[in-house]
């Protein structure tokens, strides 16, 4: 008995060295210890999911129903039944769409508008982050940070813009921190939960073989929590972009906020649908490449 306690004594941050076990490097071990625990336990797949289906068909399948409402709505809009003042033909989109990326500021004030989402987001993960963790470790600070975090999210984004324009003025600036407020709670709650799902054996079992706090997050926790951290950020990246047309609305910017709401003014609801589409492309593909990283990192753990 003495001789073990004089072992655990001997162990610093890296390794553990008693008289009957060898020596056990921490940044090797672990990654053996998340394989063999993915291997040994398969996640479990939830009541009723059905079995996961072909590539081919998860992408065709959305293709096709979309191609279907858009010849019914192209259609419903060449036989007069629709008036095109309240809902213009999909053809005539697309032209005006195309027109104006050639002719007129619109990939500028796209650029704009996808600057203040990304400065949001990154602003809210340099936060969130930090706060996630210490939540999910301990619960006085869960207990104190929890609660006004849910407050935050029922206050409306457009309640908050004046408050910025006082504080910050208007234009970029105070956008992106709009963004950041909007995004925060998301991002935070993936890192919390990330880390609250890690099983307690393999951080018991890390800290057995000598891991400090450091080294634990690095080979343990990190790698682990990253699926849900990936998805907190892109559920957070593409509210923020929700946030950079509310704030351009409220604010004062240059971006495709600034383009809805002259179009909205001066009554062309074709280019009101053509920068709406540009809009939902943009976050449609941004949605997809952060679920195609999630995809890699996934594969990769």
């Amino acid at each position: 008995m003495g001789g073990g306690k004089t072992a655990f004594a001997r162990a610093d941050a890296g390794h553990l060295c008693t008289p009957e076990r060898p020596e056990v490097n921490v940044a090797t071990s672990f990654p053996d210890l998340r394989a063999l625990s993915r291997r040994a336990v398969p996640a479990p797949r939830p009541t009723g999911e059905a079995p996961s289906e072909p590539s081919s068909r998860r992408v065709l399948l959305p293709l096709a129903a979309g191609i279907a409402l858009l010849v019914v709505w192209e259609l419903a809009c060449r036989t007069g039944r629709i008036d095109p003042f309240f809902l213009p033909a999909p053809s005539a989109i697309m032209a005006r769409l195309v027109n104006d990326l050639l002719t007129t500021p619109l990939p500028r004030f796209l650029a704009t508008t996808v600057l203040e989402a990304v400065g949001g987001a990154a602003l809210a993960i340099v936060v969130a982050l930090p706060l996630g963790y210490f939540v999910a470790k301990s619960r006085t600070a869960a207990r104190i940070i929890e609660p006004y975090a849910a407050a935050s999210q029922a206050i409306p984004a457009i309640a908050i813009a004046p408050l910025l324009v006082l504080w910050i003025g208007r234009g970029f600036m105070p956008i992106v921190v709009l963004c950041a407020l909007m995004v925060f709670f998301p991002m935070m709650l993936g890192t919390t939960l990330g880390l609250r799902l890690i099983p307690q054996d393999y951080t018991d079992a890390a800290r057995l073989d000598g891991a400090g706090s450091r080294q634990l997050l690095r080979h343990i926790e990190f790698p682990l929590a990253l699926p849900s951290l990936l998805t907190g950020m892109r559920n957070g990246l593409t509210l923020a972009f929700t946030g950079a047309i509310v704030g351009e609305f409220t604010m004062g910017g240059r971006g495709l906020g600034m383009a809805l709401d002259m179009h909205r003014r001066n009554g062309d609801t074709t280019a009101l649908f053509a920068t709406l589409v540009l809009l939902a492309t943009f976050a449609m593909g941004t949605y997809g490449l952060m679920r195609l990283i999630e995809r890699r990192v996934e594969a990769q753990l």
